[in-house]
């Protein structure tokens, strides 16, 4: 994996769970605009907005330069418009930056030992 996939996917993990976390926090901000005084949504609405937008911004650079399959790419999509799903992304993202560095240190490892 190159330097610039690895900073794709690096940007995604990280605009990931805070993602995940204003959406959760939008909606507690709707429940409450609806049942007392209470009105931070169009506050929530604007933070949340902006982090959607760089996550599928971040997105789309990851899966160009990950080539991912459709299958892939469509799950960090989904997983972006699901409540929760922004923290199951961070992870899986983590996972996957690990087994790349994990491969990496074999491949060098093996260059050096021939």
């Amino acid at each position: 994996m190159d330097i610039k996939t690895a900073t794709a996917l690096r940007r995604l993990r990280l605009v990931s769970a805070p993602e995940a976390v204003s959406f959760l926090i939008l909606l507690v901000c709707s429940v409450l605009k609806r049942t007392t005084d209470f009105d931070a949504v169009p506050v929530m609405g604007m933070v949340h907005g902006v982090l959607f937008v760089l996550y599928v911004i971040f997105w789309a650079d990851a899966w160009n330069r990950a080539k991912w399959p459709l299958k892939t790419a469509a799950l960090y999509f989904v997983l972006s418009v699901l409540p929760t799903g922004g923290f199951f992304a961070e992870r899986k993202l983590r996972r996957e930056a690990e087994d790349a560095v994990i491969a990496a240190r074999a491949r060098k490892e093996g260059m050096v030992g021939a």
